[in-house]
């Protein structure tokens, strides 16, 4: 069974708590996990910022829109129970409670018109009976969106650029990453290879401990397993174990399984990972806007 949305898991959440005993989050979640049968591993799936649980922060924004429509109160802290409103909402018996449901509580209504509103063309407002992302997936979700294109644009602007200008990305993309000491330092241990890529030696860490062989291709077709083995030969008369591979194109199936299982160490940097690794280093991007999601510090409202 697939993790229900946080619309799915309001009515449940109520039933749960509707003997008017004080629960914990956690007394709910493992009740609700029960209920829908959510598996261990679905328990572990987390929201695409790896920092909280899918299925926690689901039943935590069901809590959060019945607690604004009155159906809940928090009593004291870290607990919370469910209203003589609640109580009504289930002697009812809804078939389902959303957020189109809530808006016949004045409390929820307020709550929603305060809010802040993002301007969007019609044709991309979900209604909300349908919505089944949290406020965080969406936010995680449009991110996501935004980053493929920027991913996607980026690569075809590598594309373009002069083979001069594609070595001068390369570089600067390794020393941001760690590799080959000062920019100087790496710039000189790059050379051309006169087919459109740049090949050399570049040291992984600032002390020169170990070196690693590089290749780079700004191809359009894919490269192959015969390509690969012509560089993992070449790591021997470098003196290299290890080497990355990058490429504006792909790899073959067969090329990325040769890798897996030769002794040397080779990494294959395709067009979309260059540009996503462009995007975590900061290379050839600028930042557009930042947003901050906070939370109720619980600890500042103690009172000795």
């Amino acid at each position: 069974m697939a993790i229900p949305d946080f619309q799915t898991l309001m009515l449940p959440l109520l039933k749960v708590i509707a003997d008017g005993r004080e629960y914990r989050l956690r007394d709910v979640l493992e009740l609700l996990a029960e209920e829908f049968q959510v598996t261990d591993e679905e328990r572990q799936h987390l929201l695409p910022s790896g920092r909280y649980p899918t299925f926690d922060n689901r039943i935590a924004w069901a809590k959060t829109y019945l607690k604004k429509a009155g159906l809940i109160d928090q009593p004291r802290r870290a607990y919370f129970q469910i209203t003589e409103r609640g109580r009504e909402v289930i002697k009812s018996a809804p078939g389902f409670i959303n957020m189109k449901f809530l808006e016949r509580f004045p409390e929820y209504v307020a709550f929603k018109e305060n809010s802040e509103q993002v301007e969007t063309e019609p044709e991309m407002i979900q209604a909300e009976t349908v919505q089944s992302e949290t406020p965080e997936e969406l936010i995680e979700g449009g991110a996501r969106t935004i980053r493929k294109e920027l991913a996607g644009e980026i690569l075809q602007r590598v594309k373009g650029c002069s083979p001069a200008f594609f070595e001068r990305l390369v570089v600067e993309l390794l020393v941001r990453m760690g590799y080959g000491g000062t920019r100087q330092d790496a710039g000189r241990a790059i050379g051309r290879s006169g087919d459109e890529g740049i090949d050399g030696v570049i040291h992984e860490d600032r002390l020169g401990l170990d070196v690693i062989y590089l290749q780079a291709k700004r191809w359009e077709s894919v490269v192959g397993r015969p390509e690969i083995q012509k560089f993992v030969g070449a790591l021997q008369g470098q003196r290299a174990k290890k080497g990355v591979f990058i490429t504006t194109s792909d790899f073959t199936k067969e090329a990325v399984e040769y890798v897996r299982n030769i002794d040397n160490k080779v990494v294959l940097i395709n067009g979309g990972l260059l540009a996503s690794l462009m995007i975590d280093n900061n290379v050839g991007v600028s930042l557009a806007a930042i947003y901050e999601i906070k939370k109720i510090d619980s600890d500042y409202f103690l009172e000795e």
